[in-house]
């Protein structure tokens, strides 16, 4: 089988946490690999973002990334990519056809590779599974009071997806419900496959782990320490952690607590110095440290150096950043929003907080920070959860979404009119 799988505006080998470049990076690209360890040839087409990587990158036997010239290498914002829609197409028709290249299925990541998928599909006559990993309905409904909503034209596009791609993968069921909800989907086309986490990267270490890890960092053994790994924007919620930070200090000027925020500005009005200047504002910019994104094998360490992993975000369709910390042994308090409440088991590996309040998030880190034994045996009991998730069990559940996929009889022109088309 060889599957034609397309990530338009974010290469699976950028750096997650910073730009566009997060969760469904490292998504792509940990399927990718383990579908390709299952003898699946995988080819993922990514518009390219410098000449240095060249037209083809082979990550490992049975998988490649193709970096596709569509507009300039650098200077289009994600919001102006759809002007390079035709050109990312021509692209994948063109390194089709020079290279032989035949693909059984596609399988679309985001809007704007669906619209690409769908037109591929049509031209292939092969099926085409799309997973949206964001919705603009969705999105719209939990932004916070900054974020600049979602268009009305990408939610159009992401209809059009809904309605025209053979099968669509979510992660959770509540993802289904959202899909049911805000586009009126066949829920009988919807499949539901749990991302994973890297448990072989990801994992709690010996037991002078978190002594080493602090030391690399600077920070005091004796320390409270609470993290937040991601993108830095108020969908992601770091100004929630910023503010419960403050809220904790008013609380106790003594507390010994320490936060970190790892990850780089995303969106046009974003920059690490708005987020610095809010904890000078409130007084807790000495209690904060900035740290710049990280590749995996370095976040490790972040994970394990940490008490607990704060993952305030306004939504997230799994929350790949909490199944990873719990992997390391690390507890998790989050929003009770999105995939969240799959990805932690409440009571057992983790705090689910209703809603952003500040004093809300305060009561939640308090109570683990103040409770070693209880924080202590979420940690122990993360381990386990996360190993129930893993990246090479959501590759054999893709594999088998593509088979069923592979046997559908796509429409005729006739039903293709149908459907309004």
């Amino acid at each position: 089988m060889r599957i034609a799988m397309i990530s338009m505006h974010t290469s699976p080998l950028q750096q997650p946490g910073s730009g566009d470049a997060g969760g469904m990076n490292v998504y792509v690209l940990s399927t990718a690999r383990n579908l390709a360890r299952q003898g699946i040839e995988v080819d993922i087409f990514t518009r390219a973002i410098r000449p240095s990587q060249g037209d083809v990158v082979a990550v490992e036997k049975n998988l490649n990334v193709v970096n596709i010239v569509a507009g300039p290498y650098e200077g289009l914002a994600k919001e102006e990519l759809p002007t390079q829609l035709a050109a990312f197409a021509g692209g994948i028709l063109e390194f089709a056809r020079c290279e032989g290249n035949e693909y059984d299925l596609i399988h679309s990541h985001y809007w704007l590779s669906g619209q690409v998928g769908w037109l591929l599909r049509d031209l292939w006559e092969v099926p085409l599974v799309h997973t949206a990993h964001t919705l603009a309905a969705v999105k719209n409904a939990y932004r916070g009071e900054n974020d600049t909503p979602e268009s009305e034209a990408r939610r159009i596009c992401e209809q059009q997806l809904v309605d025209n791609a053979d099968l669509l993968i979510v992660n959770t069921r509540e993802e289904t419900a959202d899909l049911v909800h805000h586009y009126d989907a066949d829920s009988d086309k919807i499949v539901v496959v749990a991302p994973g986490a890297d448990t072989e990267l990801f994992t709690p270490g010996n037991d002078r782990a978190t002594e080493r890890s602090r030391r690399q960092l600077g920070i005091p053994l004796h320390m409270k320490v609470v993290a937040f790994v991601g993108r830095l924007q108020e969908f992601k919620g770091p100004q929630v952690l910023i503010r419960a930070t403050a809220e904790l200090f008013r609380r106790d000027p003594d507390r010994n607590l320490r936060v970190l925020i790892s990850g780089g500005p995303s969106g046009t009005d974003a920059t690490p110095e708005k987020y610095r200047e809010l904890a000078r504002e409130l007084g807790v910019e000495r209690r904060i440290r900035f740290l710049d994104p990280r590749p995996p094998q370095e976040l490790v360490s972040l994970y394990q150096a940490a008490d607990i992993v704060a993952v305030p975000s306004y939504n997230e369709s799994f929350g790949l950043v909490a199944m990873e910390a719990q992997a390391t042994g690390t507890p998790v308090v989050a929003a009770r929003v999105g995939g969240l409440p799959v990805a932690v088991a409440e009571g057992e590996t983790g705090l689910l907080v209703e809603g952003h309040d500040p004093a809300d998030w305060a009561d939640a880190l308090a109570q683990l920070l103040d409770d070693d034994d209880t924080r202590i045996r979420m940690g122990e009991d993360a381990v386990a959860h996360a190993a129930n998730f893993s990246w090479a069990a959501t590759a054999e559940k893709l594999a088998s979404v593509y088979s069923e996929a592979l046997a559908l009889e796509l429409p005729d022109c006739h039903a293709r009119r149908a459907q309004g088309r």
